[in-house]
């Protein structure tokens, strides 16, 4: 299967390295382009089999699967464009949350998908979120559920939970770096420990829970309750995340879907025009 990819930021790079490191596909079948063109040939030098083109056409003219890894309010531009290269042959899946494919299905007559990626997925592991068009046929949609599943856990979901989805899966990575990397600041402040070791210990310490959690030997209650004796050391930690955390993850998910509701009323005016 040809698979083209529009767009090779951060998102788009990762999915194409952790395809080929699966072995998902090969570097033969994939084609690439990015308004900054150097960006798609720093991949091609890394893998030499990949195909670099100079425009978005090139790419469509060239692939059965089309992904469109590039912002919110450059798809709907991105598809007017495309529009007389498309046909039903085709499949395009974008990777932007604010868009839905039935906005999609209105611009285009091929075939649609929405699959929500999360960093999480260069390591083969995390999960991937999937929406598929009502004109994704049943061939397309088994072959990305296969490809993901190679790199990812496909998790089907509907557009009204697409943004807390996706805040999990793919914000969430930042959000507990953003913390952990906190945790480690303030040991480094308040006692002895070097920078180097606090961030070694933690880095392995997330490693550890998260087998934990994979191998189901502990949930995350039961995780809590194993560590936090009665009386203990862990225990005094664990009122003061009681006390200090607060609303805090109810204010970010409120500001993450203020900021959501904010892109839909953008994305839905360019649709709609």
């Amino acid at each position: 299967m040809n698979i083209g990819f529009i767009g090779t930021g951060n998102m788009g790079r990762i999915l194409i390295d952790a395809l080929l490191e699966s072995e998902a596909t090969h570097p033969s079948t994939i084609t690439i382009t990015n308004r900054t063109l150097s960006k798609a040939l720093a991949i091609q030098a890394d893998h030499p089999l990949i195909t670099v083109e100079h425009t978005a056409e090139e790419v469509v003219n060239k692939s059965k699967i089309i992904f469109l890894c590039v912002k919110p309010l450059d798809i709907h531009p991105l598809l007017i464009k495309l529009k007389p290269q498309l046909t039903q042959n085709h499949c395009i899946v974008s990777i932007t949350s604010p868009i839905s494919v039935e906005q999609m299905e209105e611009v285009v007559d091929c075939q649609v998908a929405r699959i929500i990626p999360s960093i999480t997925n260069r390591a083969l592991a995390g999960v991937s979120l999937t929406t598929f068009g009502e004109s994704c046929n049943r061939y397309y949609r088994s072959y990305l559920q296969h490809l993901f599943s190679k790199i990812s856990r496909p998790i089907s979901i509907d557009q009204d939970i697409t943004r807390v989805s996706s805040d999990i899966v793919s914000c969430g990575p930042a959000f507990f770096s953003f913390l952990l990397q906190r945790f480690i600041d303030a040991a480094v402040q308040e006692t002895n420990i070097s920078q180097d070791v606090a961030t070694k210990l933690t880095s392995e310490m997330v490693i550890g829970m998260g087998k934990l959690l994979e191998s189901e030997i502990f949930t995350l209650p039961t995780l809590q309750e194993k560590v936090c004796v009665k009386g203990g050391v862990t225990g005094e930690g664990i009122k003061v995340l009681e006390k200090e955390l607060g609303d805090l993850f109810v204010h970010i998910f409120q500001k993450t879907h203020l900021k959501f509701d904010e892109d839909i009323e953008k994305v839905t005016h360019q649709f709609n025009f």
